[in-house]
C-alpha cells in the first residue's frame, strides 16, 4: 500500500486532496496530531516515511520543505515555488511528452489554476507552429473565490461583507501575477501575455479565454479545432463544440476534467477552456499526477 503524506492538509488544496484520498483502498494516509502539524522534526519524519508527499504550502515554506525529503520519496508541489525550476517536471500530462516525464519523475510541480487553462489552449498551438513564439497574447480568466484560499473564502462568506464583493473584481493590475512565468515558459512564448484575472461571487470554477486576431494565427480556426480534437481526446481534457451564447464560470464546478473549445468567427477568434480551479486547476491535477507516478489508472479517484 502506498504511503502518502500531505504537508499542509488544512489548506483548501490539501483538504480536498485528503478528502479524495481518504476513500482510496490503495493509499495509507500518514497524519500528524494537530500539535505537531508545524513541528519541523515531525514533518520531516512523516515526509521520509511516505512514498509520495504533497506539498500544499506557501511558496517559501514549500522551498524550505524540499531539502528535508530524502531517498526515493516522490514530491508533488502544489505551490508556485518549483513550476519553472530545473530538475522539476511540470505536472500537466496532456502537454507534449509530459505524461511520460511525470511517470519517471520524483519532483513534480503542479500547475497553477489560471496557467492550466492558458497552457491547454496555447502550448499546442506554439508547438505546432499555428502561433509563432514571438506572438504577444492577451488572456482573461474568471474564477470563483475559492481560488484565493481560506482567507478569501472567509471574506466572501462572511455576514455583512463589503458591497464590492457582490460584483466581479479584476486583480493583479500591475501585470505581475505569479502564474505569468510558467505561462510563458511552458507555452514556449518569448513574451508573457497581458493577463487579466477576475474573481467573482461564486465558489469554484473557471473560464479562461485567449482572444486572437486571424493575423496572429498561421492557419484557420478549423485548424485549431482539429489540433485540439487530436490532442485532447480525454479522459481528463477534451474538446467540445460548446453551444449557446454564454459559458458559466461554474459549468464544471466539482469536477476534475477540462473542456477546451474555439468560438468567435473567422477574423476574431476565442480560445476557451472551462474547468474547476480546485479540480484540474489544483487538487484534481495533483491526484492525476500521483496516479501517473503510481502507474495506476490515471482517472482513479477523479470526478469526471
Amino acid at each position: 500500500m502506498t504511503k502518502v503524506f500531505i504537508d499542509g492538509s488544512a489548506g483548501t488544496t490539501g483538504l480536498r486532496i485528503r478528502t479524495r484520498l481518504e476513500t482510496r483502498k490503495d493509499i495509507e494516509l500518514l497524519t500528524l496530531p494537530e500539535e505537531l502539524r508545524k513541528d519541523v522534526s515531525a514533518r520531516e519524519a512523516a515526509m521520509n516515511e511516505a512514498d509520495i508527499v504533497f506539498l500544499c504550502l506557501p511558496d517559501a515554506a514549500a522551498a524550505e520543505a524540499v531539502p528535508l525529503i530524502r531517498g526515493d520519496t516522490a514530491v508533488i508541489d502544489t505551490s508556485t515555488a518549483h513550476r519553472t525550476a530545473d530538475g522539476w517536471t511540470y505536472g500537466f500530462p496532456e502537454l507534449g511528452d509530459l505524461r511520460r516525464a511525470i511517470a519517471k519523475s520524483k519532483r513534480v510541480a503542479n500547475p497553477g489554476c489560471h496557467a492550466s487553462g492558458f497552457l491547454a489552449l496555447v502550448e499546442p498551438l506554439v508547438r505546432s507552429g499555428l502561433i509563432a513564439k514571438e506572438t504577444a497574447l492577451t488572456c482573461f480568466s474568471v474564477t470563483g473565490y475559492s481560488g484565493g484560499g481560506k482567507s478569501m473564502i472567509a471574506d466572501y462568506e462572511a455576514d455583512g461583507r463589503p458591497e464590492a464583493l457582490d460584483a466581479p473584481r479584476q486583480y493583479a493590475l500591475g501585470q505581475t501575477h505569479k502564474h505569468l512565468k510558467e505561462m510563458a515558459k511552458i507555452a514556449g512564448l518569448e513574451t508573457a501575455p497581458v493577463f487579466c484575472p477576475i474573481v467573482s461571487d461564486y465558489y469554484s470554477g473557471m473560464v479562461v479565454t485567449v482572444p486572437l486576431f486571424r493575423k496572429d494565427l498561421n492557419g484557420t480556426p478549423d485548424d485549431v479545432r482539429a489540433l485540439y480534437r487530436e490532442r485532447y481526446a480525454g479522459p481528463v481534457v477534451h474538446y467540445e463544440d460548446l453551444e449557446g451564447p454564454m459559458i458559466a464560470g461554474n459549468a464544471l464546478a466539482g469536477r476534475d476534467d477540462m473542456i477546451v473549445t474555439v468560438s468567435g468567427n473567422d477574423e476574431r477568434i476565442l480560445l476557451i477552456s472551462v474547468f474547476d480551479n480546485l479540480g484540474k486547476g489544483a487538487s484534481g491535477a495533483a491526484i492525476q499526477n500521483m496516479n501517473i507516478l503510481l502507474g495506476v489508472g490515471e482517472t482513479t479517484g477523479l470526478v469526471l
